[in-house]
């Protein structure tokens, strides 16, 4: 018995060509996650995605913490940076949770997080001192989970594949 294989696909079904002729697949709508196990790129990937999330709560929380008890120049300042990067532990942690359930709008997020650190940890670096170790951390975290989303494995994995023409 030969396998089944695509030949084309559009909006949303794919045809498969196999013993008994063309038929129409049943598609998978864009909110479910595809099936099967989970590939370890996509795991790696939503894992250092929720560490930085929680890096960046710890941060935010520390920041708003230290601006309503401790000794600010301006305490409306550091409270404000501390709601800001509350805010932005959103993003990866809403990435890494749409990996985790392999969907396949949470790639865009997560590679959007990505970018932004590269110049955070560009700057880091720049900063010197015991910041280095802290960028070149968050930059090895960057390009490794861009790697990992980049790769065809994850990108079919999410359901993501190439547009026909």
């Amino acid at each position: 018995m030969s396998q089944a294989k695509p030949i084309s696909q559009a909006k949303g079904t794919a045809q498969v060509k196999g013993t008994e002729g063309t038929k129409a697949a049943k598609a998978v709508p864009a909110d479910e996650a595809p099936s099967g196990p989970r590939p370890t790129r996509i795991t790696a990937a939503a894992m250092l995605a929720a560490a930085e999330a929680v890096v960046l709560v710890g941060l935010g929380v520390y920041v708003l913490v230290m601006g309503l008890t401790g000794d600010p120049d301006s305490p409306q300042q550091a409270e404000m940076l501390g709601v800001t990067v509350l805010a932005l532990a959103a993003l990866p942690l809403a990435a890494a949770r749409g990996l985790w359930q392999r969907r396949r709008w949470s790639r865009g997020p997560a590679m959007i997080t990505q970018l932004m650190a590269l110049p955070v940890a560009w700057t880091l670096v720049q900063n010197g001192g015991g910041l280095i170790a802290v960028g070149v951390v968050t930059a090895v975290a960057a390009f490794a989970v861009l790697a990992l989303l980049i790769n065809p494995t994850a990108t079919e994995a999410l359901g993501i594949g190439p547009r026909d023409a």
